[in-house]
């Protein structure tokens, strides 16, 4: 089985002290935190090699160059195959795509987020990287709409979001409701039509939809099948672009690739 399947990790985020006022996440790329975090993920999934391996969030504090340099060293040693980044900006991704080949960027791409379409896919594609597009399917927004709301629990982090606030809901669902129009039209679901838009969006770019529910998981399986026209993706980006979603993609100081700027290399001081 190990031999049919692309096991994929990440790295970067730790857990901190809940008593601290930074709160609780912490983001890490220290040389040392990467090859201790690659070890206990190659003991916890009792494996000899995790074929990609992701940077889940970029360390602002140190260079890029600098955590992607020890990524290499692990590829050099076989511990493992390809390397990622997520939520890195498109300048982040060239430096280190110098330091070493990037294989695959991690981004949010839906119908419902379209931002990275500006700068970051021009760039990957440029540089031959392929895209792992997460939430492809607005963190289930566009497979139930407002009513997904409803089956969340006070600890689901999504209730905070400031697209699912009333404020920008009122006017977000105009874009669940006409997705559901064409996707009726298309003999499919809405979730259905909004993963076949990711999937038609080139052959370097693979959707990574989450779900805790076999039927769901079917269902998106059954995305693969659906057969977009030209006609039908022009339809698609009318209806994206006349309904552009309002609201953050999350709250404020959480690290995204706006905010993955490191410092230069010159700056860095091994400790």
């Amino acid at each position: 089985m190990r031999e049919r399947v692309v096991l994929a990790t990440k790295f970067g985020i730790v857990l901190g002290d809940e008593k601290k006022a930074e709160g609780k996440r912490e983001v890490h790329g220290h040389p040392a935190y990467v090859r201790a975090a690659c070890e206990a993920s190659l003991k916890r999934l009792d494996v000899d090699c995790i074929d990609l391996y992701y940077q889940h969030r970029i360390d602002t504090r140190v260079p890029i160059e600098v955590t992607v340099g020890e990524l290499k060293k692990l590829v050099e040693e076989g511990k493992i195959k390809y390397i990622g980044l997520s939520e890195a900006s498109a300048s982040t991704i060239r430096r280190a795509h110098a330091v070493h080949p990037i294989t695959a960027v991690q981004l949010e791409w839906s119908l419902w987020s379209r931002d990275v379409e500006e700068e970051i896919i021009p760039t990957c594609r440029e540089l031959g990287i392929g895209v792992v597009a997460y939430s492809p399917l607005g963190r289930g927004f566009l497979s139930s709409g407002p009513k997904l709301l409803e089956d969340m629990s006070n600890e689901d982090y999504r209730k905070h979001l400031p697209r699912f606030q009333a404020e920008n809901l009122e006017h977000n669902k105009n874009l669940y409701e006409q997705i559901c129009q064409m996707a009726a039209k298309k003999g499919c679901t809405p979730s259905q039509l909004a993963l076949a838009w990711v999937h038609h969006q080139g052959n370097d770019v693979c959707p990574i939809p989450g779900t805790t529910k076999i039927e769901n998981f079917n269902q998106n399986i059954g995305a693969l099948s659906i057969m977009l026209t030209p006609d039908d993706m022009v339809e698609l980006e009318s209806i994206a672009s006349a309904n552009a979603v309002q609201g953050d993609r999350y709250i404020p100081g959480m690290n995204t690739y706006k905010n993955s700027e490191t410092p230069p290399l010159s700056a860095w001081k091994a400790t």
